[in-house]
């Protein structure tokens, strides 16, 4: 491609000479053959490693919502009440057939030992008073669950249920995560299973974000996904302050290294199928030049296969670079 077609892709209709522009102040990098990482990268989510869905056991109406998504709960706490004014009334019931039996089995033993009923009698009465007391239990535990408290101390990512809405056992009402302790987990094609056997390091990107961060463990999981044909593979996080459950991050794998000639991902210039980066010279002038890339490697770097050599000086900031060979002309 000729230099002024490329600069047509580039600048639109603006064609610049590279001849005399100067570079004011422009933060460049010196290009030369260094080792750096090879990665496999593999898309994926990230997620909460502690992480609890807290259900309705009772069914009524929604009384009271103490908390909301996005705050901070403590083990314990009250998240919200529900109107249980049924299971308080199988409470009572059950306490009623308790004591009822209790004092069935009081008098079935003084009978007993009076020799007025057989023991059989007395066995039978012993049953229906332990069946009483589950009963009584059970009915407790049940009143008792109208207060939905936190399992465990986190923040509230999602509340399930709204104020007046009928909760039914089973039904989630709140998600809790502890912030703490996030992972992320990508999804592994076969053919790669084999190199990813051995691999214990992995960085991850989150874009959004702007930050790379370094794996502290990367664990596959030992099945495979039937109808995909892929694995697993789950990989533990430092702390990200920044980060939720269900943000979208990026895993680099690392799968060896190697010695490349490479630049930085973000001093790259693209228009189409185009790719360049801008130069400076000994004598501080610009000029744009066509690469030839390869794959993603190290930390925000792209392999070049053609179009600069070692000792190259490469803007890494392009934006800036281009409004001085604009303003050149």
């Amino acid at each position: 491609m000729n230099t002024k077609l490329f600069r047509d892709l580039v600048f639109g209709l603006f064609v610049v000479s590279t001849a005399a522009i100067g570079a004011d102040a422009l933060p460049v990098v010196l290009v030369k053959p260094h080792q750096v990482d090879l990665t496999f990268p593999a898309e994926s989510l990230v997620e909460a490693v502690q992480q609890a869905t807290v259900g309705a056991q009772v069914a009524g109406r929604v009384l009271e919502v103490k908390v909301d998504a996005g705050q901070v709960v403590k083990k314990g706490e009250l998240l919200m009440r529900i109107d249980a004014r049924e299971a308080e009334e199988a409470a009572r019931a059950a306490e009623a057939l308790y004591a009822n039996a209790r004092v069935n089995y009081e008098r079935t033993k003084s009978l007993v030992a009076q020799k007025f009923m057989s023991s059989a009698a007395l066995d039978k009465a012993k049953a229906d008073f332990d069946a009483a007391a589950a009963n009584r239990s059970a009915a407790g535990a049940s009143q008792s669950h109208a207060s939905i408290v936190s399992p465990m101390n986190g923040i509230v990512a999602r509340r399930h249920a709204e104020m007046g809405d009928m909760a039914t056992p089973g039904k989630p009402l709140f998600t809790i995560y502890e912030p703490g302790a996030l992972r992320v987990t990508a999804s592994v094609p076969q053919y790669r299973l084999k190199a990813m056997r051995g691999v214990k390091t992995a960085r991850v990107e989150f874009p959004e974000l702007g930050k790379w961060v370094e794996a502290t463990a990367v664990t596959m999981l030992p099945t495979a996904d039937a109808t995909t044909h892929v694995s697993q593979v789950r990989v533990t996080l430092p702390p990200v302050p920044e980060a939720t459950p269900g943000m979208f991050a990026r895993v680099h794998f690392v799968v060896g290294q190697a010695e490349k000639l490479t630049v930085p991902a973000v001093a790259v210039v693209r228009r189409g199928e185009v790719a360049a980066v801008y130069l400076q010279s000994a004598d501080n002038r610009l000029s744009l030049r066509q690469l030839r890339l390869g794959d993603a490697v190290g930390q925000g770097e792209i392999e070049v296969l053609a179009g600069l050599v070692s000792g190259d000086k490469v803007v890494t900031d392009p934006v800036r670079a281009g409004i001085q060979l604009k303003s050149g002309k």
